[in-house]
């Protein structure tokens, strides 16, 4: 049996103490970015939503399979069938 002392595996990113402060660091520099910036962010929203079109399509259909082995069945019902 492997003894875990001698190669322990570091902890994760996401688990860490410095995760947090990284994400509240984060939090408050895009609270002070926007605020600052308010109005260029308000005018850049609708392209954002004509890009998310595009983007939930691309990414939606991932899962799908599309043109990926369409048919196949019936293909292999016809090879069985001798036709």
């Amino acid at each position: 049996m492997e003894n875990n002392l001698e190669n322990p595996t570091p902890p994760k990113f996401w688990g860490s103490k410095y995760s947090i402060g990284y994400l509240v660091i984060g939090a408050i520099a895009a609270y002070f970015l926007l605020k600052e910036h308010y109005a260029h962010t308000i005018a850049v929203l609708p392209f954002l939503l004509l890009l998310a079109c595009p983007l939930m399509h691309m990414f939606m259909h991932h899962g799908h399979g599309h043109g990926h082995g369409h048919g196949q069945e019936n293909a292999d019902a016809d090879k069985k069938d001798g036709k």
